[in-house]
């Protein structure tokens, strides 16, 4: 839900468009971008109903602005997806149902899912996944840390590290030795730090998958 990650959406989505539709043609986007800060403060304090309030109340804006389809640019913030979606007439394009149908498309049936400690530990995510077949490894207490770290006090803050790299590829590497088929880079700033050349198991990150399944329905009718 940080800005940086909003950018690569805003990429992909237009990017995708034109390549489809070419010459000088783009999306048209409704984009509301919070304030991080505040949702961060909510999450960190388990407040998730406030942050459920505060993002039904944007998703109902962009519902009255004209928007077909409401996409949530954060895996995390998909916790409180059922109690925005009662609040609007239009669909959430879930990222965890976009992302299981890619791995099913990939007869992916085991596959580690790093994110922040909330996707990572709790039910919200990992259900859908499951639901679909797929069985989900996540890593140890000490890498859940870890990753957490990086994300929030790093990766939402634009700073790259090699440091924070090999320490992601370590964990990937051990839950490739646990039996994944497959990665999930499920925070939307992930792939900011690790792409396909940092792992021989296939990478599906859900900014890309979830960024060009906007922009497909987009071009429905």
């Amino acid at each position: 839900m940080s800005w940086e990650s909003t950018v690569t959406y805003y990429q992909i989505i237009n990017k995708f468009i034109n390549k489809e539709l070419g010459g000088l043609h783009s999306a048209k986007i409704l984009l509301y971008s919070v304030d991080f800060a505040e949702i961060e403060e909510y999450q960190s304090n388990g407040d998730w109903e406030k942050s459920a309030d505060i993002l039904s109340a944007v998703a109902k804006n962009l519902e009255n602005a004209g928007a077909d389809f409401i996409v949530i640019c954060t895996n995390t913030m998909h916790k409180v997806a059922p109690q925005i979606q009662r609040k609007i007439n239009i669909p959430i394009i879930h990222i965890a149902e976009t992302t299981a149908s890619e791995l099913r498309i990939q007869n992916i049936t085991k596959v580690a899912l790093l994110g922040t400690k909330y996707t990572m530990t709790q039910d919200f995510y990992k259900a859908k996944l499951e639901s679909a077949g797929i069985e989900v490894l996540i890593p140890d207490e000490q890498g859940i840390e870890a990753i957490n770290n990086v994300i929030f006090n790093e990766l939402c803050l634009g700073i790259i590290s090699k440091t924070s790299k090999e320490k992601f590829r370590g964990i990937i590497e051990n839950l490739r030795k646990q039996g994944a088929q497959g990665v999930i880079l499920g925070c939307t700033e992930i792939g900011l730090l690790i792409n396909q050349n940092d792992t021989v198991l296939p990478i599906f990150d859900t900014t890309k998958i979830h960024a060009t399944k906007a922009a497909r329905l987009s071009l429905e009718e």
